[in-house]
This record gives structure tokens, sequence and C-alpha cells, in this order.
């Protein structure tokens, strides 16, 4: 399976593989890899690079969660121990 020249620059030369993913070398026919070919690829409108999944958001909501459990528990007992007495 050979490769296809799918867009060849004076830096770098794209290829389309056999199994339909790209390849990237650059002008020295070194492999270009990682953040630097999803560069490459999303600015010649090739692939569409996933959004980054917000890591701290969902743990603030946890917190935030728990403290309005803690309150709401720490609430009930001494609303409890009022009507009692």
């Amino acid at each position: 399976m050979a490769m296809k020249l799918v867009k060849k620059t004076d830096e770098y030369s794209i290829f389309q593989r056999g199994d339909e993913r790209y390849a990237v070398k650059d002008a020295n026919r070194k492999p270009v890899n990682g953040e630097e070919k999803v560069r490459i690829l999303s600015a010649e409108g090739l692939v569409k690079a996933p959004a980054p999944k917000p890591v701290e958001a969902p743990a603030e909501e946890a917190t935030e969660e728990a403290t309005e459990e803690a309150t709401a528990e720490a609430d009930a007992p001494a609303a409890e121990g009022d009507a009692e007495a």
C-alpha cells in the first residue's frame, strides 16, 4: 500500500495512507507527530480536532453539591432538636 500525496508545501508534505489516515512529513522527510501534526491537518481542513474536555468543571460541581448536602444535613438535626424541646 503506497501513500498518496495529498498536498505538498515548502515546509511539509501530507500523505493519505492506505487505511485512510494521514501522515505528515517535514521538509527533511522526517515524520511530524503530535500537536504539530494535528495543527497542520486542521489548518488544511483534513481533520477536526476534538474540543478539550474541561477537567476542573466537574470537580467544582461535585464540591458545590457536597457542600450543599452537608449544609442541609447540618440544618436538619438542629431543626428536629428544636422541635422536641
